[in-house]
């Protein structure tokens, strides 16, 4: 198991009237939402990165990701990428 630090997280009411709605793990749930937001801001600077040493991404390569995205995603039981 990872290790752990508790936190205290002020949320709007309303959210976490939801949160309980859709789960009974809500420190599971926001562990997993922020880890997303994590993979997504570091792949966003991967991409700026990327694309201020070699210049944007051609249409043909951008087909060719979401190509690969998208088919690894339906083969894992989602169509998200996320």
């Amino acid at each position: 198991m990872a290790d752990t630090t508790r936190i205290t997280v002020t949320l709007p009411t309303e959210q976490v009237a939801e949160l309980k709605k859709i789960t009974d793990n809500v420190s599971g749930y926001v562990a997993e939402a922020v880890a997303r937001q994590i993979r997504h801001q570091l792949l966003g600077a991967d991409l700026r990165s990327h694309t201020d040493e070699y210049g944007a991404f051609s249409s043909a390569e951008l087909a060719d990701a979401r190509s690969r995205i998208f088919s690894g995603a339906e083969s894992e039981g989602g169509e998200s990428a996320a």
